[in-house]
């Protein structure tokens, strides 16, 4: 959390939640992606006409290498962001040291062009310039645009996006643990769903919209995705169920 408070005040006005880590994000669409394209697997697979053990098999197979891809494409996605984030802080870290007036006038140009007194600007950018971390985290929000402190962690954003999409995957497959043919087709497909627009709501709860419209869109997706996967199965001659 990042805290904003008035000058001279102890009080904090609001609160802020961390969104540049990629953790969060991870989770969510970790979730969100399991969980549709599970249901889309498995019934897809049903509409085969295999046995509930067949599509139980076949689910828990997509389980597993869906969370180990969305894992390993996580990682490497927010691994290179990061390294290259580094480098450029490391560019202008030696910058910083080498060339501060160099720095300074360019950090005073960043706040001109904002709107600030040419006077001002420039007692600003000395006055940042003064120490060198607090120079370095204002230089990479001004050029760069991020926060040094929040760029990413890759292990934390694999193992979030494992997780989540494993809990995803896992759960349109309760059904066919107890249950066959349509049975548990019809009752996957409703968990799939509710499931679905429970990630919604929540990501509502989050971003402070409209619940049920969030829920109802991540319905419309899923919906589709199984639509979908079900009317291919018929296309290639299959029996759906």
């Amino acid at each position: 959390m990042s805290e904003h408070q008035h000058p001279g005040d102890d009080h904090l006005v609001h609160e802020h939640r961390d969104l540049g880590g990629g953790t969060a994000r991870a989770t969510v669409f970790g979730i969100s992606d399991g969980l549709v394209s599970n249901v889309a697997l498995v019934l897809g697979v049903a509409a085969a006409g295999t046995s509930p053990a067949t599509v139980l098999l076949a689910g828990v197979s997509g389980l597993l290498a869906g969370a180990a891809s969305m894992a390993a494409g996580e990682y490497v996605s927010v691994k290179a962001q990061t390294e290259l984030v580094e480098r450029e802080l490391e560019i202008e870290r030696a910058s910083i040291a080498q060339e501060p007036e160099l720095e300074t006038t360019e950090l005073a140009a960043i706040y001109r062009s904002r709107g600030i007194e040419p006077e001002h600007a420039q007692a600003m950018a000395s006055a940042v310039m003064a120490d060198p971390e607090v120079a370095l985290e204002v230089h990479a929000r001004e050029e760069l645009g991020v926060d040094p402190d929040s760029i990413g962690n890759p292990l934390g954003a694999a193992g979030s996006s494992f997780v989540a999409f494993a809990v995803g995957a896992a759960l349109p497959l309760v059904p066919y643990v107890f249950a066959g043919g349509l049975t548990a087709a019809v009752i996957s497909v409703v968990i799939g769903l509710a499931a679905a627009f429970a990630v919604g709501a929540a990501l509502a709860y989050f971003t402070e919209r409209s619940k049920v419209r969030s829920g109802l869109r991540q319905v419309a997706l899923a919906t589709a995705a199984c639509v979908l996967t079900v009317g291919i199965g018929s296309l290639l001659g299959a029996t759906v169920i």
